[in-house]
Parts: C-alpha cells; sequence; structure tokens
C-alpha cells in the first residue's frame, strides 16, 4: 500500500515544474486597456498556436460585461527565454472594477501561476492565478493591513505545498526520521534553512535562475533517498535537512522576487504549510508501516525517490 502512494505521488508530477510563472502588466485608462504578458519559453513547445491560445485563456470584464480583444501580438525572445504578448482590450464602459479569469494552468502545466499587476489612476493593485483561483477581481483600493496579511500568507502557504518538489521533499524528510523527535529536529532544521536562504540570497545579491532551483530541488530528493537507503544510521542528519531546506528556500525567494510580497507573511503562510503536511506523512506512514513492515516499505520507497529525484533532475537540467 505505502508502495502504492509513494509511486502516485512519485509519478505524478514529473512534467511539471517546481517553479511555473508568467507575469502580465495591464493598464487601464476610462474603458480601454494595455495589457503585456511574459511567459517563459520552456512552457511553450507544447501549446499549440500559442499567440491565439493564451489569449483564449485570459479574460477582462466590468460590471459583469466582457472587454473584447482589439488587437494582440506576440513574440519569441531566445535570449532572455521568454515568450511577449501585449495587447489591447475595449470594455463597454469605464472599468470601475476589473474583473479577471485566469486559466494560463490548463494549457501550459497544471501547477502554472500567473502574477498580474493592474493600474488605474496611478492605484495599482494585483492578483494572483493558479489552478484553485482562477477569477479575481481587482478594485484598485489600497488593501488593509489585514487584507495583506492574509493575502500574503495565504500565497506562502499555497506556494509550499503546489510544488511537486515540495511534496516530495517533506516525504523524503518524513521517511528519513528514525523517531518522533528526530522528526521535529530535521522539520525543525529544514523551516530554519529554508528561511535563511529566502532571505539571505538577495541580501548576497544572488539570484538564481529558475532551472538551478528546479534541478537542486530535485537533486535534494535523491540525496536524502540516499541518506536513507546506503547510510541509514548516519549521525548529525539534522545538518542535510538544514543545508537541504536552502535550497527550497530558493524557491520562496523566487516567488518573493516576482510579486514582491512581504518576506515575513510568505514565509510564515509557508511554513504553516509545510509543517501540517510533515505531520499528516508522519501520521499515514506510521499507520500503513505497521501494516506493511515486511515489504521494507521505508527502503522501498526511499528507492523510488531516488529515481524520480535522479530522472527529474537530468531532464530539468537538460531542458
Amino acid at each position: 500500500m505505502k508502495r502504492a502512494i509513494l509511486f502516485l505521488l512519485c509519478a505524478a508530477p514529473l512534467p511539471a515544474h517546481i517553479m511555473s510563472m508568467s507575469t502580465g502588466d495591464i493598464v487601464v485608462e476610462g474603458n480601454r486597456a494595455r495589457y503585456e504578458m511574459r511567459m517563459p519559453l520552456y512552457e511553450m513547445p507544447h501549446v499549440k498556436d500559442a499567440g491565439k491560445t493564451l489569449f483564449e485563456n485570459i479574460r477582462f470584464g466590468t460590471s459583469g460585461q466582457a472587454a473584447r480583444l482589439v488587437k494582440r501580438s506576440c513574440r519569441e525572445d531566445a535570449g532572455q527565454g521568454a515568450y511577449f504578448c501585449s495587447a489591447e482590450y475595449e470594455f463597454p464602459e469605464a472599468v470601475d472594477r476589473l474583473e479577471v479569469e485566469c486559466t494560463f494552468h490548463s494549457v501550459t502545466v497544471p501547477n502554472h501561476v500567473h502574477l498580474l499587476r493592474a493600474e488605474r489612476g496611478g492605484r495599482r493593485d494585483q492578483a494572483i492565478f493558479d489552478f484553485s483561483f482562477p477569477k479575481a477581481t481587482i478594485r484598485f483600493e489600497p488593501p488593509s493591513a489585514a487584507e495583506i496579511a492574509f493575502t500574503q500568507s495565504a500565497a506562502g502557504w499555497w506556494r509550499a505545498v503546489s510544488g511537486p518538489a515540495q511534496v516530495l521533499f517533506l516525504a523524503s524528510l518524513v521517511l528519513a526520521a528514525r523517531g518522533r523527535r528526530e522528526l521535529l529536529l530535521l522539520a525543525g532544521m529544514f523551516l530554519v534553512g529554508q528561511v535563511v536562504a529566502a532571505v539571505a540570497a538577495p541580501l548576497a545579491g544572488w539570484r538564481p535562475p529558475a532551472r538551478f532551483v528546479e534541478a537542486a530541488a530535485a537533486l535534494t530528493i535523491a540525496y536524502l533517498a540516499v541518506e536513507i537507503l546506503v547510510l541509514p544510521k548516519a549521525g548529525q542528519r539534522w545538518l542535510i535537512a538544514g543545508v537541504l531546506g536552502g535550497f527550497h528556500g530558493l524557491y520562496l525567494e523566487l516567488f518573493l522576487r516576482s510579486t514582491e510580497y512581504q518576506a515575513g507573511y510568505v514565509l510564515a503562510g509557508a511554513a504553516v504549510a509545510e509543517a501540517m503536511l510533515i505531520a499528516l506523512f508522519a501520521f499515514a506512514f506510521s499507520r500503513i508501516g505497521r501494516v506493511a513492515a515486511a515489504l521494507k516499505p521505508v527502503q522501498v520507497s526511499a528507492s523510488l525517490l531516488f529515481v524520480v529525484g535522479m530522472v527529474w533532475f537530468v531532464l530539468r537540467l537538460g531542458g
């Protein structure tokens, strides 16, 4: 049973990217708007007729009435590794609140995130779209402190559990623990390493590209699996957890860099989500392990995680 569960966890997310994110900017003037979008090129090869398809998957409106796409254009920039599009829209009336529906995740990868920044009359607002939140209303009103805290913490919470690499690594972390006390230590050091990396990287002026972060995250899964298989009695595993947590912190730093959200809120939300997921894995694995102990579920699961981590690393490094 445990083998089947972890096999599904491992195999399903391979086509996805740890960091699949596009950005857009829309400037509204009266009943017209100009929209510009930047999409990573690595999301585009399987998107047929990309220019048309992308604009079929983002829609704007106001007061329940859809905007009309007046014109659009797209171009590929291999040097920047991006696909750029721009468009002009006309609304039935002057825009008070901007209604947006974005389903880029349906034509790119399931964990794709689109960050939309909007401006009208000098007022700015933004919204994030993914498969769980494909619709939003932008009000062009300064959010309250409570709204900022909730929105940004929720974004951190979701970013921490929506990526396949994060979920697989946390499963590996639970497998690596040889008892409840060690699990608490490993989890604590992982969270510390994550926070330190997310905060220290921008202060040091280091901005690793998404491909590097994704490849490194895949290696963390493989490395921890090796620890479980080859060094089952190794000491100071808590130190390894802290170092590996640093690589996952770089993923959150990428998100912070793109959104300009406050690190405290995002990291707090991520930490809560990860702690909940670790507790869930620990509970499930302890129950399943008692039933399937004769099948050596830890060794089998670690082997699967190692294979997935290495294959993922090679794919992301090359593509």
